[in-house]
């Protein structure tokens, strides 16, 4: 029974099989017809084609060329999205849309505007111009929203550079036919955002108003009007840290840091409080100064009398680099040009010292290899290289760079001078860059001056020291008051014929009402030409002739009798020349040196007039402790003599007071008319200037200094032998104080001088005053 149950059982599982295994096969045999007669849904779901709608300016090849997905491809998300990033990168449309109709992909786009104009309201601080150079949209160029917002952050921080962080910037776009804008940048520059304070933090050795004096950045204050060092700078903060620690290092203070500088702006953005945190550390001494060299037939401890600092100084980190200087002048002097002298130091925290060691290390001898100029963009080359003291394939020296450095300073054409040297073609060559910032060389002066006897004069200088760049000195000038009327036309070529030596032309006339000095009117009118040359380092000679028409009238009728005889016109056709050696810093406003100059003048080569006139002049500088005290002493001394049977006319004559000795007026002492008190001039003066300029403990950057001075002079012998006229040839002096202000329009110079020692016919004169300005 069992094994039939069995059987039976077996029998029905096997049939079961056999069905569902029919059955399958049915279905994929079915299976199989359809797709026989139905199309892939692959091909269902493709694309078809390709449509682009809203193009006007772009070029459809161009937006193709952005799109992942060609004709057959599926209409794949991935890509259809990446073809939509792709297309706005490209920022030249607005808006893009893809759509699917069917099996068309449909590209729907909207171009962005093209800019027909750019333009700026509301500015006032910051021109047009420099607005339009920060901006990168221009006018033909496709408009954006990231640019417009890009060149919104430009100008504000463009205004917040310039000291103003509540300027605000709102772009605006004027709607155009043909798809354009104009794009307008409304701007609220809003207050200059000023430094209302600085405090210091931490410091113990100065005080906040000392440390305050070592920064570049200012608090607001009046006077401040025309600059801009009380504005908020990040820039001039991060340099001020360094003037901080410059200072801290010059005065022996070696672990000195700056912990923080932070700014804080105020809610009102119109000012900000910075605070600077210092960490000062101990102050330090010189414990030992030592020398070693690795350069051959070299002795290290030569170079000990060029140290500035000794055993037991207070550490200066100043003094240091000046003592690496020197001794690297020295050494450039021997031929020495890649010398290199690495100062290194030894502290002692416990006693608070410090050991220096100069190591010198060994260079080769080098010649100039080229020179290289750059910055000069309106200067020719030819009027840098002329002041070079060493051509291309001399021995490098570095006394000649200092010394060409120096030439080009006194120039006055550039701003800035820097001087390096570069490795050359070969180890044994050096090249030498010289880097120049030029600055404006046109200059108007106005100067003004109040005395008793003109009241109130005006000058007016017209000048320009670098004509067409090359160097040519053109000056005109008009000096008119009341009583006096001049005129001037002045030419100069430096470099005559492409040599050393400057020539040039004048053209002058002049009317000077003389009533109340003695009682005659003046006109003169002439020119002159001249040449100039150098015989020696800073020894110069300069030739001249000079041909005047001198004309004295309108003499009073109660005028002098020695002037009444002189009534009339004389030609005076003279020669001269004029030796100079200068070898001051600074022509203008000298800390040291000295110059002696001298000259000879003969009339009498054709003419009315015969004489001889002789000048001799010299000044001595130099600075007393800090440079800002600079001790100064002047002379000059003339004599003129008539030769034949000629006297000397009064219009030839010297005369002194005003300019050339402070406290008496223009002519205001020497020989004079015992009845009349005309001034008559004499033919032998004298004049001597001892000045001490310094500060007045004001903010530098005020830019007042402060003179004490005492001039002394006198003038005889009037050619003229009469017991009528005084003349007893005796000294004057004066002793006064003044005042410079280096203003935003120029100089300003007043003085204030008492006469201490006079004669009673002598004219007096209390106050001075001038100014000038450049452009």
């Amino acid at each position: 029974m069992l094994v039939v149950y069995k059987g039976v059982a077996s029998g029905v599982l096997r049939r079961n099989i056999k069905m569902r295994y029919c059955t399958l096969v049915i279905i994929l045999l079915a299976a199989f017809a359809v797709s026989l007669s139905t199309p892939s849904l692959a091909a269902e779901d493709g694309i078809a084609a390709i449509k682009i709608e809203g193009i006007e300016r772009v070029d459809e090849a161009t937006v193709r060329s952005y799109i992942a997905v060609r004709k057959g491809d599926a209409f794949d998300p991935g890509l259809l999205d990446t073809s939509l990033k792709s297309l706005f990168r490209t920022g030249l449309f607005a808006d893009v849309q893809l759509v699917r109709e069917g099996q068309v992909l449909l590209v729907k786009i909207k171009e962005n505007p093209v800019i027909n104009k750019v333009s700026f309201e509301g500015n006032s601080a910051l021109s047009t111009e420099t607005l339009e150079k920060e901006v990168q949209l221009r006018s033909r160029t496709v408009y954006t929203r990231t640019k417009v917002q890009n060149d919104v952050q430009r100008l504000l921080d463009l205004y917040r550079r310039s000291g103003r962080f509540a300027a605000s910037v709102d772009p605006k776009i004027v709607t155009l036919e043909q798809n354009r804008v104009d794009l307008v940048f409304e701007i609220n520059e809003g207050k200059r955002t000023e430094v209302r304070r600085i405090t210091f933090v931490g410091n113990k050795a100065f005080t906040d108003s000392t440390l305050r004096t070592v920064v570049a950045t200012k608090e607001s204050a009046w006077w401040r009007l025309l600059s801009s060092d009380d504005s908020y700078d990040p820039d001039r903060l991060s340099f001020d840290e360094e003037l901080l620690r410059r200072h801290y290092l010059e005065n022996g203070y070696a672990d000195f840091r700056v912990v923080s500088n932070a700014a804080e702006l105020s809610q009102d953005k119109t000012s900000f409080f910075i605070t600077v945190t210092v960490a000062e550390g101990e102050k330090y001494q010189v414990s030992k100064v030592n020398f070693s060299s690795s350069l051959k037939n070299i002795d290290a401890e030569s170079f000990r009398v060029l140290s500035l600092l000794n055993e037991g100084d207070d550490f200066n980190n100043r003094k240091v680099e000046k003592t690496v200087a020197k001794i690297t002048e020295a050494l450039g002097n021997l031929g020495y040009a890649f010398v290199e002298i690495t100062p290194q130091f030894q502290k002692d925290e416990t006693a608070n010292t410090i050991a220096i060691t100069y190591e010198i290390q060994e260079g080769p001898k080098v010649y100039v290899d080229r020179i290289n100029i750059a910055g000069n963009v309106r200067t020719l080359d030819s009027v840098v290289r002329r002041e070079f003291q060493l051509a291309e394939g001399d021995p490098f020296n570095t006394d000649k760079i200092k010394e060409t450095e120096r030439r080009l300073k006194n120039l006055g054409y550039f701003s800035k001078v820097d001087i390096k040297n570069a490795q050359g073609t070969a180890p044994d060559r050096t090249d030498i860059q010289v880097n120049i910032e030029e600055q404006s060389t046109g200059e108007i002066s106005v100067g003004a001056g109040f005395s008793s006897t003109e009241s109130l004069l005006g000058d007016i200088r017209l000048r320009e020291r670098n004509f067409l760049g090359r160097g040519q000195d053109v000056t005109i000038s008009t000096t008119i008051s009341a009583r006096r009327q001049e005129y001037d036309l002045s030419f100069t070529e430096p470099y005559l014929f492409g040599r050393d030596m400057s020539g040039g032309i004048d053209l002058f006339r002049t009317t000077s009402e003389l009533q109340q000095e003695s009682s005659y009117d003046e006109q003169r009118t002439g020119g002159g030409l001249r040449v100039g040359y150098e015989l020696a380092e800073d020894l110069r000679h300069t030739l001249r002739y000079v041909l005047r028409d001198v004309r004295i009238s309108n003499v009073d009728s109660g005028a002098s009798a020695f002037i009444k005889q002189q009534e009339g016109k004389a030609l005076t056709s003279a020669v001269g020349h004029d030796l100079v050696y200068d070898k001051r810093d600074n022509r203008q406003e000298p800390s040291q040196g000295y110059y002696v100059r001298g000259g000879n003048e003969i009339a009498g080569l054709g003419g009315d007039v015969k004489y001889v006139r002789s000048t001799l002049g010299s000044g001595f500088f130099f600075p007393l402790g800090e440079e800002e005290w600079v001790f100064g002493f002047e002379n000059e001394a003339g004599f003129i003599g008539g030769y034949g049977d000629e006297k000397v006319r009064i219009n030839d004559r010297f005369f002194v007071g005003g300019n050339n000795l402070r406290g008496f007026e223009q002519a205001g002492i020497g020989p004079r008319d015992k009845l009349t008190r005309d001034a008559l001039g004499g033919k032998l003066y004298a004049t001597g200037t001892a000045e001490m300029r310094f500060p007045l403990g004001l903010p530098e950057d005020l830019g007042i200094s402060g003179r004490s001075f005492v001039d002394a002079g006198t003038l005889a012998d009037p050619d003229q032998s009469s017991t009528g006229i005084f003349d007893n040839g005796s000294i004057r002096a004066a002793a006064g104080f003044g005042l410079t202000w280096r203003s935003p329009f120029g100089p300003v110079r007043v003085d204030l001088a008492q006469a201490i020692a006079k004669e009673e016919y002598d004219r007096t004169e209390f106050f001075r005053f001038n100014f000038g300005t450049r452009f």
